[in-house]
């Protein structure tokens, strides 16, 4: 069965490091390749679509996915962008997980810095009218402003929140480094583990 992956990063500053990720299945093994590693990207979002456009053209990405991979650079945390990715995955029931490629070379050769886990910037709490989700701003959790309806417990794979404290969807997910764990060999399997913690 082909495994459709959508990829999450920040456009201005990881493209080229995501187009080398995204892309080192090409030169997997034959029975990698066969396990069909697919994927449904972004790069070519316009920045100029209103908030309301890049939202549905983001929503259609993600349809046919079972899984997100968030590959994140120094900043990508801080995208708000990549927050609706995984905000959208999450009420989908894709496997999640994030893959760190700072220590990929740009362009001009030079790696990066490490950044925070951009999955740990999105939470889910209860409240009395319901569960939502909270984003990490300016130093404290916040209601998350681009979906704002409740999200039913059923439509979770994992344990909804049981208090109004956040919990991360960082602790429902697995965190990787590309370069220290051997992305190229490894992200086919790290991809079918996300899927296979949440059911897909």
């Amino acid at each position: 069965m082909a495994r459709r992956t959508f990829f999450s990063f920040h456009h201005d500053e990881d493209s080229w490091r995501a187009w080398n990720v995204r892309n080192s299945w090409v030169v997997r093994s034959q029975d990698q390749i066969d396990r069909g590693f697919f994927d449904s990207s972004v790069f070519e979002a316009t920045k100029n679509e209103s908030a309301t456009a890049l939202k549905n053209f983001l929503r259609n990405g993600l349809e046919n996915t079972s899984v997100t991979c968030v590959l994140a650079g120094e900043n990508t945390w801080q995208r708000r962008w990549v927050r609706y990715e995984i905000v959208r995955s999450v009420l989908k029931g894709n496997g999640l997980l994030t893959v760190d490629i700072y220590g990929v070379k740009n362009k001009m050769g030079v790696v990066g810095v490490k950044g925070a886990d951009p999955l740990a910037q999105v939470g889910l709490y209860k409240a009395p009218s319901g569960i939502f989700f909270a984003e990490w701003k300016s130093g404290k959790w916040v209601k998350y402003e681009d979906y704002t309806l409740a999200v039913p417990a059923g439509d979770l794979w994992f344990k909804a929140p049981p208090s109004d404290t956040v919990v991360q969807i960082s602790s429902h997910y697995l965190r990787y480094d590309f370069t220290k764990q051997n992305g190229r060999q490894n992200i086919g399997d790290w991809i079918e583990t996300a899927a296979g913690l949440a059911g897909r």
